[in-house]
């Protein structure tokens, strides 16, 4: 079963493997199979689920909630998010507008079958948008209690500070970041990490298993495996293609003797080892059969030694990817369409 860990500084306990339906619900699974996979998370122990309003284009939210239907609402902590364009996608149909973000909680909380969420996340900055404007729908949806906590996603070390203290201003908390985190994608250690830590805010992070490529599946020199996400055309090609590349998958290869040291299996260790951060709260897992699922929780509650994390810093070496800058650098520069 999984365990638990207080998010940011906050008395929120949410599960520190995450479900997350990115990719997956509504998009590359069909709906009965996302809701076995939902079904084996909350057998294992998983209270914790996150989505957001773009995922499918809305429809990866709608299928949550159909899937948690009849669940007692108070034993889950649901989370979803605000930025990415939505519906016809129209000037104001994306951003952190007063106007966008105040429709988009209504939509949400509509498709999800719920009242409130549990942590309603800014999904990246909006540089268009006066921070001030945003912090202040998100002060009055928390008021209206459509929303007890707020959160970010993919935010440089200095938003998060300015954010904090907009949310401290107004009277509500900013408890969370949500970036990308693994082994191989190290960029918020140095910058994001200790602002997160200066104003009691932790990670919920994404992609710990770099899009499958630390499950080590994926061999040098060798096509990827058929129905893999590096053959999937709908967007997880893409999203993987950063990783494939050979010294980055021969680095890898050579991470299987730590993993059975440690009597796990590799996608294993590389949530594990995401959870060895003591800013991180949860490790967001994805699935698209239920046997995923069961096989991830096996990561809660593992510790790491020592001398394995610097064996794992040895084996990857120069292949991981460290330079803080990466989080403004793929910081939309103007709203998307």
């Amino acid at each position: 079963m999984v365990n638990y860990r207080y998010l940011g500084n906050s008395g929120l306990k949410i599960s520190e493997i995450t479900y997350g339906n990115w990719l997956t619900h509504a998009s590359q699974v069909e709906n009965d199979v996302a809701t076995a996979c939902v079904r084996a998370a909350l057998d294992a122990g998983i209270t914790t689920f996150d989505t957001a309003d773009a995922y499918a284009n809305t429809a990866a939210e709608q299928v949550l909630g159909d899937a948690l239907k009849g669940e007692r609402r108070e034993s889950l902590e649901i989370f979803t998010k605000v930025y990415w364009p939505t519906g016809p996608k129209g000037p104001n149909d994306v951003g952190l507008s007063r106007k966008h973000v105040m429709e988009s909680i209504n939509g949400s909380l509509r498709r999800l079958g719920t009242d409130y969420v549990d942590l309603y996340q800014a999904h990246r900055y909006d540089v268009e948008t006066p921070l001030e404007e945003t912090m202040q729908a998100f002060a009055d949806i928390v008021r209206q209690g459509k929303a007890l906590y707020i959160g970010v996603s993919e935010w440089t070390a200095d938003q998060i500070r300015a954010g904090a203290a907009l949310a401290k201003e107004l009277g509500f908390q900013l408890i969370s970041s949500q970036p990308q985190y693994s082994m191989l994608w190290r960029v918020i250690e140095d910058e994001v990490v200790p602002a997160s830590k200066e104003v009691g805010v932790s990670q919920i992070v994404w992609s710990p298993m770099a899009q499958g490529v630390l499950s080590g599946k994926y061999l040098p020199g060798q096509p990827a495996p058929a129905g893999s996400r590096a053959t999937d055309e709908k967007g997880g090609a893409q999203t993987i293609s950063r990783f494939m590349d050979d010294a980055v998958l021969t680095a890898v290869q050579n991470l299987k003797p730590v993993a059975e040291e440690l009597g796990l299996s590799m996608a294993q260790l590389a949530v594990a080892w995401v959870l060895q951060n003591d800013n991180v709260a949860a490790a967001l897992v994805g699935a698209s059969r239920p046997e995923q699922v069961a096989e991830n929780v096996k990561a809660s509650g593992v510790t790491i030694p020592a001398e394995l994390l610097q064996k794992i810093d040895d084996v990857l070496g120069d292949v991981v990817v460290r330079d803080a800058g990466k989080t403004l650098e793929g910081m939309p520069k103007t709203r998307p369409v």
